[in-house]
């Protein structure tokens, strides 16, 4: 393993990187490199957390168990049900719900959910937002997976992904981080309209993910799902 400095260089990091990904990319990699250097140093060995993890993935009746407490902690109870397409089809029903009060508690038109991968431009600025959100989630939830060694392979909700657990983590904070904050941007640019929806959101997400300590809430999530304590 090759040592890497933690010692804060990034210190003008959301300054510096701007919405401009491509030109940022140096700064983003030494951001990222501290942040899980930080981490490593107050997370001990858990290698046996991504031996565990393999084990429950593997037994089909314990990884639905684990589906299940994730929904739980979504969803606020215990589904009693046990197919994983039929928890899915709730949580989507549930989610249809949260859209609709974010958008209505915050101010903002909401049509639904739309996605383009083709021209993700081309949603309406709600849209473009949830997507920026999600990816800043997303990559602190990648933070928090690296920083356990747990297998980001081996998602226990999501599939045919090649960080389908890291996808299962980021979306335990969908309701209380990546909607909110994604109307908010949106309502911002909709008053402010010479801003970027982009660079608007991942600062609104990053303050959020900062302030609320949600990186390492993340880390004791992990633990807690794949050891099987709340």
């Amino acid at each position: 393993m090759t040592p890497w400095p933690v010692d804060y260089r990034t210190a003008a990091f959301l300054d510096r990187i701007g919405w401009n990904l491509t030109r940022n990319l140096q700064v983003l990699n030494i951001a990222i490199r501290e942040q899980v250097g930080r981490l490593a140093y107050r997370v001990p060995d858990r290698s046996g957390l991504a031996r565990l993890q393999a084990r429950i993935w593997a037994d089909d009746d314990l990884r639905l168990m684990t589906a299940r407490r994730m929904y739980a902690l979504r969803l606020g109870e215990v589904l009693p049900h046990r197919d994983l397409n039929v928890l899915r089809g709730i949580e989507g029903a549930r989610m249809k719900e949260a859209y609709a009060l974010w958008a209505n508690r915050i101010g903002i038109e909401w049509r639904g959910r739309c996605y383009d991968r083709a021209n993700p431009n081309a949603a309406d600025l709600p849209n473009q937002a949830l997507n920026h959100a999600a990816s800043a989630v997303e990559a602190a939830a990648a933070i928090a997976v690296t920083a356990t060694s747990t297998i980001p392979q081996l998602g226990f909700i999501h599939e045919d992904a090649g960080h389908s657990f890291v996808l299962d983590i980021a979306d335990l904070y969908r309701d209380a981080v990546i909607i909110p904050c994604a109307f908010k941007a949106a309502r911002r640019i909709h008053e402010h309209p010479g801003e970027n929806i982009e660079r608007t959101t991942r600062r609104l997400t990053g303050k959020v993910l900062s302030d609320q300590n949600v990186i390492p809430e993340m880390i004791e999530r992990i633990k807690a799902l794949i050891e099987g304590h709340d």
